[in-house]
């Protein structure tokens, strides 16, 4: 059964979600349409081991659903106003210094 998560929870699974490069690539290929896996893993350069423990990541946030298809499964964003949510993100993330970069994983440090 589907519920609908509180707005903070929302965030925190959507900024989850966004924490890796892979999923956003993920997402953002979505974007533009449905996918099988073997397509993403190919488009991606990534393999089906990894794609599949990222598509997992991205079901469990709420945001892409599976769609059964024959006998292959389909991915797709769980609600077309994500492709435009990510639309909105990429136009608003440019004011940014080129020298800085964002949470570094090794210090911890933000910009």
């Amino acid at each position: 059964m589907l519920t609908l998560a509180p707005d903070i929870e929302v965030l925190a699974r959507f900024g989850r979600a966004l924490a890796d490069p892979i999923r956003c690539r993920i997402l953002l290929v979505l974007r533009e349409a449905p996918a099988y896996p073997s397509d993403l893993a190919d488009i991606l350069g990534v393999s089906r081991t990894r794609l599949s423990n990222h598509l997992a990541c991205l079901r469990d946030c709420g945001l892409v659903v599976t769609v059964p298809d024959g006998r292959r499964t389909r991915y797709e964003l769980a609600d077309p106003r994500l492709g435009q949510a990510l639309e909105h993100l990429l136009a608003s993330v440019v004011a940014v210094e080129s020298d800085r970069t964002c949470a570094d994983a090794a210090t911890g440090e933000c910009c």
